[in-house]
């Protein structure tokens, strides 16, 4: 069975967008870069909600992308993606595929088959994808990138980790079997 997990970049103050859902707060640099690589190098299929999806179809097939950042381009743009929209009547990306209904249960459906050997399912923001998903066990691991500021306003991640049930294991104070390192 191959994890599913999310991968989102989150504020100091733990928030995952803007007040108006921006996201051009992101720091995006070499460091980033190979993370984004890595990460993507150990996955098969990337999932989206509506909002996430037509945020990367509008930008990871534009020259733009594909000049500045072309690892992590030629990935998103090849990697299979499976869209979770009940709004969306068609996706037009590079191996994409929309699904409607029965969302939950495709999502179970993609867990289980099997993938290549060390191969995984990751979430890219999403973060009704992400709770929904979280709320039924399907997620296995959140992979969070931290970024050095604070917003003040905008969407929590703490929405995502209370469906999870990870509430109270430790946003807002150290859990007691990570140890303390230094951020960089």
């Amino acid at each position: 069975m191959r994890k599913m997990i999310v991968s989102n970049l989150i504020s100091l103050d733990a928030l995952l967008e803007g007040p108006n859902a921006e996201l051009d707060w992101f720091q995006v640099d070499d460091e980033f870069r190979d993370y984004s690589q890595k990460m993507l190098a150990v996955m098969d299929t990337i999932l989206f909600g509506r909002i996430t999806y037509q945020l990367m179809v509008n930008y990871w097939p534009t020259e733009h992308a594909i000049r500045t950042d072309p690892k992590v381009a030629e990935k998103m743009n090849n990697l299979q993606k499976v869209v979770f929209s009940r709004t969306l009547s068609k996706v037009d990306w590079n191996n994409t595929r929309l699904v409607k209904d029965n969302i939950a249960a495709e999502a179970a459906r993609l867990k289980e088959m099997p993938g290549p050997e060390g191969k995984n399912i990751v979430i890219l923001g999403s973060g009704s994808i992400v709770s929904g998903f979280a709320t039924l066990g399907l997620i296995d691991e959140y992979w969070i990138v931290l970024n050095p500021l604070i917003m003040g306003q905008g969407k929590p991640i703490k929405n995502s980790a209370q469906a999870a049930g990870c509430a109270k294991t430790g946003l807002g104070g150290r859990h007691p079997k990570i140890p303390v390192g230094e951020v960089k």
